[in-house]
Parts: C-alpha cells; sequence; structure tokens
C-alpha cells in the first residue's frame, strides 16, 4: 500500500497516501486492533453535525475565521452526503475518552477544509477550536441518542402501538381461555390481551420521552475537566444553537457541565428504559409463540405468518421466527444494559473513561429495538390469524369457569364440580346441572364466557 508522511506531537509516522486522516488515527489504527467494530455510525453523524456546529459557533464569536469556519462546515456536510464511515476506521475499544475518534473527525475534517479553502486548516486549532474530546464525546453520545430516539426508536414503536389498536379491534369478537402460571384461568377477550400489550408500548414510549430533556442538555463547552478552559464563555450557547438548528432537535447547555462530563447518568437511564422495553418486548414474543404453539400438540389459538420453513430435516414444519429473532434482541439489550451499568461506573474524578463502549451498546439497543419493533408489528402481530374452533373447544371444557358460581354455591362446592369435569373431560356445564339447583338457562347466562370478560357478579 502506498503510503505518505504525517506528523504529530509524537513525531512521524506513515499513513495511506489516500486516507483523509493523519497521524493520531493512524496511531489509533495501529494501537487498538481489538474487535474490528467501528464507532457507529451514528455516532459518527452525530460527531459531525457537532464539528460544524462547532464551526459556526467559532465564526459567530469571532474565534475562527469565517472563510475557514464555511470550508469545515462544508467539509461536514461533505463527509454526511457520502459514505463517511469508510473514513473513520478507529475500534471501538479505544482510549476510554473518545480521543482517537474525536481526532480522526477533527484531522478528516482538516483536510477536506484545506482542500476547499485551498489553504491549511489545523485539526487541533481549527477544527476543534473551544472543543476537547472529554466534552465533544459525551456530546455526541447524547446527541446521537437522542436523534436515533427522536427519528427511529420512537416512530417504530409509535407503528407498534397502533398495530396493536388495529388487531384488537379485529379480534375483539374472540374470547379464548386466559392463563396464570400457564395454567387454565378466567376467559379473556382476544383484545384484552392486544390491549394489554398495547398498554406496554405506550407506557415504554412515555417513559423514553421522558428522557428527552435530560438527553438533549450537553456537555459542550466544558471541555477538559469541566471548566470550560479555551472556551468562549458563550460557546456552548452558541453551540446548542446552532446544533439544533443542523439537527431539527432543541438542544440546551447542561446545567452542569462536571456532572455531564465526569458521569454518564443520562446514558445509564436510557439504556435502563431500554431494557424495560426489551423486557415489554419479549413478553410479547414469548405470548405469540405459546398461543402459536402446536399446530397439534400446543395451544394453537393463533397461526402465525409462515415466512420460512421451519427445519432442514422435518417437512413441513414452520417456526415462530419474528418473535424468536425479537426476544434474541431483547436478550441482547439487557445484555448491553449490564454493559452500559458497568461503564457508566467508571466516572474516575473528571472523566469517564468508558465511553466509547457506552456510546457502542447504546446505540445499538436503539438500533436492534426499532427493527425488532416494526418486524413485531408488521410480520406477526398483524398477519396473525385467530383458530376460533381451537378457542371454543377449549373453552367448553375449562373447569375453571365455575369460579363464576362461587358467590351461589360457594368455593368449596364449585372445587368439587370443576375436578370432576376435569377428571371425567366432561364440559362444566354438564357437572353443574348434576350438582346445583341452577337450571341449564341460568348456567348457560353465568357460565357464558362472554359475560366473564367484562367482570363484576
Amino acid at each position: 500500500m502506498a503510503t505518505r508522511i504525517e506528523r504529530d506531537s509524537m513525531g512521524e509516522l506513515e499513513v495511506p497516501s489516500a486516507a483523509l486522516y493523519g497521524a493520531q488515527t493512524q496511531r489509533a489504527v495501529n494501537n487498538f486492533p481489538v474487535s474490528g467494530r467501528r464507532m457507529p455510525a451514528a455516532f459518527i453523524r452525530a460527531l459531525l453535525l457537532a464539528k460544524a456546529a462547532a464551526a459556526r459557533a467559532n465564526v459567530e464569536l469571532q474565534q475562527v475565521d469565517a472563510a475557514m469556519g464555511d470550508a469545515i462546515v462544508a467539509a461536514c456536510q461533505e463527509l454526511l452526503a457520502g459514505d463517511y464511515l469508510a473514513h473513520f476506521p478507529v475500534d471501538v475499544f479505544q482510549t476510554g475518552s473518545g480521543t482517537s475518534s474525536n481526532m480522526n473527525a477533527n484531522e478528516v475534517i482538516a483536510t477536506l477544509a484545506s482542500r476547499i479553502l485551498s489553504s491549511p486548516v489545523s485539526a487541533n486549532d481549527h477544527v476543534n477550536c473551544g472543543q476537547s474530546s472529554n466534552d465533544i464525546t459525551p456530546t455526541a453520545i447524547h446527541v446521537s441518542a437522542a436523534i436515533e430516539l427522536h427519528e427511529r426508536l420512537l416512530p417504530a414503536l409509535g407503528h407498534l402501538l397502533k398495530v396493536l389498536c388495529e388487531k384488537s379491534l379485529e379480534v375483539q369478537p374472540y374470547v379464548k381461555t386466559g392463563r396464570t402460571h400457564l395454567m387454565d384461568a378466567m376467559p379473556v377477550r382476544m383484545s384484552q390481551v392486544l390491549d394489554g400489550w398495547g398498554q406496554q408500548i405506550q407506557a415504554n414510549i412515555e417513559h423514553l420521552r421522558a428522557l428527552q430533556p435530560s438527553l438533549q442538555a450537553l456537555a459542550q463547552g466544558g471541555t477538559a475537566v469541566g471548566t470550560g478552559v479555551n472556551a468562549h464563555p458563550r460557546f456552548a450557547e452558541s453551540f446548542c444553537l446552532e446544533l439544533s438548528a443542523l439537527s431539527g432537535i432543541t438542544f440546551t447547555p447542561g446545567q452542569n457541565f462536571f456532572a455531564l462530563i465526569g458521569s454518564q447518568d443520562t446514558a445509564v437511564a436510557l439504556s435502563g428504559q431500554l431494557r424495560t422495553l426489551a423486557v415489554s418486548l419479549m413478553k410479547i414474543a414469548n405470548d405469540l409463540r405459546w398461543m402459536n404453539s402446536g399446530p397439534l400438540a400446543g395451544l394453537a389459538e393463533i397461526e402465525l405468518e409462515a415466512l420460512q420453513p421451519g427445519s432442514s430435516i422435518m417437512p413441513g414444519k414452520v417456526n415462530p421466527v419474528i418473535p424468536e429473532a425479537t426476544a434474541m434482541v431483547a436478550a441482547q439489550v439487557m445484555g448491553n444494559d449490564a454493559t452500559i451499568a458497568i461503564a457508566g461506573q467508571s466516572g474516575n474524578f473528571e472523566l469517564n473513561v468508558m465511553l466509547p463502549l457506552i456510546a457502542d451498546n447504546l446505540l445499538g439497543s436503539i438500533d436492534l429495538l426499532a427493527n425488532a419493533s416494526r418486524l413485531l408489528a408488521d410480520r406477526a402481530i398483524a398477519s396473525f390469524k385467530v383458530n376460533q374452533a381451537k378457542l371454543r373447544e377449549a373453552l367448553e371444557r375449562n373447569p375453571i369457569l365455575v369460579t363464576a358460581l362461587n358467590p351461589i354455591i360457594g368455593y368449596l362446592k364449585a372445587a368439587e364440580i370443576a375436578k370432576q369435569a376435569y377428571r371425567e373431560g366432561r364440559p362444566i356445564i354438564e357437572v353443574a346441572l348434576q350438582h346445583t339447583d341452577l337450571s341449564r338457562q341460568q348456567l348457560e347466562q353465568l357460565l357464558n364466557p362472554e359475560r366473564l370478560t367484562e367482570g363484576g357478579l
């Protein structure tokens, strides 16, 4: 590979001739051959938006010449319009402050801006003006998560909720056997099941939205340790105004830069809510799997859309692949949350030193959950069919329906009837006719599954 010589404060280094980055990025590539995983695209996008906002702010505050600032902004826009990830080779497992990724961005932008301006632009003095890796990396974490939440996850959850509401109306006429402890219980409407799932998703949406103001408060302006050294006194405010204009999301300076640089509590809180969403999706996915089980030896209450052959050896087998994929996503997100919690504890004095790991896991969780939510909505919930005959068969033989007779004949006598009906495999109404003074008409009314889904006496 053809190379060129680049220089930084540590000396000379060979860099690929075609690379837009310089010596510090190359040192990081050499130093961290750990995973082969680059920083997430959403993080790099946020970093580039932040660099453009910083350039605009520095021009306004007369910290950078207008022509140079315009060149830096143009370079960021050029990168964002193309395959910008090709210029960001640094591994996720790098220096804990994200300095390598920050300097990677500074060097790439400086190269392009120098070409645009036909004059040298410094990665440190100009592109990084008024900034430190210690405030730009936490800022990029917040910005990237805020954008992904606003543009991808919340819309995906809104779509899932809409599909659940529509499906609930479709299946409202169907009544099924309820289950507690995986055992037969009182009947429920199929719509009540979906409404329960819908409320879980609605609650997750509300909790995520509640975190948005904290997520949109930024560390930018704190520079190295939170004091704001080398940054213009109005840099934080101007930066947030420019970033808000570029992103379409309102960002504000954090109330305390020391907290936002020394800790990552907001990211930990967001991850915890993503874990809660994962738990909700796991419950929905597993309910779908159980209801679809069979088709002969299982519950077979619903039939999920057949998407692919289910076995390489058993012909005709079809598996609930979308709920299974969703459950795996949920498991991964729970694991990501554990990683973020541990990383969040690494706020040593004035700086958290696991920032790249937090960014990677947080954005990975958002991406997985957004994708899985849409798949679950479109390829499992919207398209499943109800097996009404199977529902009716199970309801007619369900001895737990006798619960409705408790206020009339008492718990103990009702238990005897239930046990006999189960032991003899007979409908509960036939056994109740033998052991009570109630008429068939009265029993049909009292034991009507539709009526029992409405509660009350």
